[in-house]
């Protein structure tokens, strides 16, 4: 009993000093983008960074007050945040300011999620209530929407911008985990266990209408990897795959912009001045960095097309070096092992499998983001989750997280330490 209390002690311990060294590290992320404007600072830039300090040293304290799960999660959040931030005001102060507001409501959004679901033990019962909302989103995205970067994914209220599809990752990671909790029980009626199939591909449809193909490859990731941990038949995830590919060879051909990506991806070299100029601007950027960066200001990423938003890797990595660019990515490996660790530990398996699901949904996004901007992939209009300039995918970003912290709520320190 005594080696136990030692243990809790000691987690408790170590948890205090690695929230201490996530504070400094957001402290000195966020004051390089001051000091590179020294000379031309105003008021509202040392009010901004005021603000921004208070917020995430104050939504740490609240968090830690009430939930009984840790706050590394926000705090890992909050780090890639501050590197983000302090990208987007170097390059221009008033998107540097915008995100800030994007990042407090996300805050005030992680909140409000948490307690809405501390409030209520049924959402495992409504699966029918997030297709419906799914569903919902995606005819207003088709009737409203308007065409950016190739798809009609966007939704214009005067100088607001909304991209449904990334709100739509929500119900879909809670009809997942309402699917695979009453699992016994749809595979006893007609067709039952075909119904997840069934509703992630009417998803895709609406996703192939709006050309959001990058959205659609998450959405297919997410729903092979739920079945692969999830579901005993293995056929049905060979044909899911096999259809993802088909999807692919048929998205090739039906739409022109994927077959410019494809060819950029292939050889943007042909091309450098028109088509291949985004990518290899960003290659040259993060070539010229090093390993130690030019330093904030130093560099040229505003020789990159949307270096605030698809390409904020490769501003990272000019000017704050790979191994800040390596430390991005590991930051992103920790948020998802903290995720499957949560399914792992809880024992209630509606959270455990939603756990999982919000895990699955950041790694894909990150993977096929960060694989365009290396030239891994062909390039995908998927943002940088927490990182990249944008309201959609901040917000609800924050909206899964709140999710994901109250999955691991009532994992114990004591059981998890017997766990492992």
């Amino acid at each position: 009993m005594n080696r136990l209390k030692n243990l809790v002690v000691n987690r408790q311990r170590s948890q205090r000093k690695a929230v201490f060294l996530l504070l400094m590290f957001e402290f000195l992320s966020l004051s390089l983008a001051l000091i590179y404007n020294i000379e031309s600072i105003e008021t509202t830039d040392f009010i901004t960074y005021l603000v921004l300090l208070v917020s995430t040293i104050v939504s740490t304290m609240i968090l830690r007050k009430i939930s009984k799960s840790d706050v590394i999660l926000l705090m890992i959040v909050n780090m890639l945040f501050s590197i983000g931030v302090a990208i987007i005001y170097r390059l221009d102060p008033a998107l540097g300011k915008r995100q800030l507001q994007y990042y407090l409501f996300g805050l005030l959004m992680f909140f409000v999620t948490y307690l809405i679901l501390r409030s209520n033990q049924s959402w495992h019962k409504l699966s029918k209530v997030y297709f419906g909302i799914s569903v919902l989103l995606f005819l207003v995205t088709l009737v409203f929407g308007s065409y950016l970067g190739g798809a009609k994914n966007w939704i214009f209220i005067g100088n607001i911008s909304i991209q449904p599809s990334e709100f739509i990752k929500v119900p879909l990671a809670f009809y997942i985990a309402s699917f695979y909790t009453h699992y016994n029980e749809y595979a006893k009626k007609p067709f039952g266990k075909y119904y997840m199939n069934l509703v992630v591909y009417i998803f895709i449809g609406f996703l192939f209408l709006q050309k959001d193909l990058g959205t659609a490859l998450i959405f297919f990731g997410t729903m092979i990897l739920s079945q692969f941990v999830y579901d005993k038949d293995r056929k049905l995830i060979i044909l899911n795959m096999l259809a993802m590919i088909l999807g692919s060879i048929v998205a090739y051909f039906l739409f022109s912009h994927v077959r410019v990506r494809v060819a950029t991806w292939k050889d943007p070299w042909s091309d450098i001045d028109v088509t291949g100029y985004q990518i290899t601007q960003a290659l040259f950027a993060m070539a010229s960095g090093g390993l130690f960066g030019s330093g904030i200001g130093l560099g040229r990423p505003d020789y990159i097309p949307v270096a605030e938003s698809d390409f904020i890797f490769s501003a990272i990595c000019e000017e704050m070096g790979i191994f800040m660019g390596i430390a991005v990515v590991l930051l992103f490996m920790i948020l998802v092992y903290r995720a499957i660790k949560i399914s792992l530990i809880q024992k209630d398996k509606f959270y455990s499998i939603l756990a999982f699901v919000i895990g699955i949904l950041f790694a894909l996004q990150t993977f096929i983001i960060l694989g365009g901007v290396l030239k891994l992939i062909p390039l995908t209009g998927v943002t940088l989750p927490f990182i990249s300039q944008g309201g959609s995918s901040m917000i609800a970003g924050f909206i899964l997280l709140g999710c994901l912290q109250y999955c691991g709520e009532e994992v114990k320190y004591g059981d998890e330490i017997n766990e492992e």
